[in-house]
């Protein structure tokens, strides 16, 4: 059995994955805030197919399981644990910053979905015909394209 030192682990920790990670997740908490307030009555046409429509989510990316919020949302706690536990071992490069994006946009929609009643997100993004969104799961996708592109010109992800 191999025996690792709480100073060992505590040292392997990347801070910065967790810093970018509560940057997203108060950015995003405060965006949700203003869009359940400014857009309660009306939407916002920014420009083209840009609009500010504010929208709720009980289930997951694209509205998929919307009828079952309780599994949806236990599934989601699941994978924002796996994620963070992972990518806190990101290495330094594209690898903190994907892990970081990803766990912080995981870690907003957990948030807002446990304390809306009944649970839910709250989306405001439109974009055209494509699905309403919000800034986390912008975060999430720009995180899961860090970590692409880093995988794919052969960077290790993890230290």
């Amino acid at each position: 059995m191999c025996l690792v030192s709480r100073k060992r682990l505590i040292d392997r920790i990347n801070y910065t994955v967790i810093v970018i990670a509560l940057v997203v997740t108060a950015i995003d908490a405060l965006s949700k805030v203003w869009a359940r307030h400014a857009l309660a009555n009306h939407a916002i046409h920014v420009g083209g197919g840009i609009w500010l429509r504010l929208q709720y989510n009980s289930g997951i990316s694209f509205s998929f399981n919307q009828s079952r919020t309780l599994l949806t949302t236990i599934a989601t706690i699941a994978v924002a644990v796996v994620v963070a536990v992972v990518g806190l071992n990101a290495r330094r490069g594209l690898p903190t910053i994907g892990f970081g994006l990803l766990i912080g946009g995981g870690v907003a929609n957990v948030v807002d979905r446990l304390s809306a009643s009944p649970h839910r997100v709250t989306d405001f993004i439109a974009l055209g015909s494509f699905p309403v969104f919000n800034l986390a799961d912008a975060a999430i996708t720009g995180g899961f394209i860090v970590l692409l592109v880093a995988a794919l010109t052969g960077e290790r992800l993890l230290s």
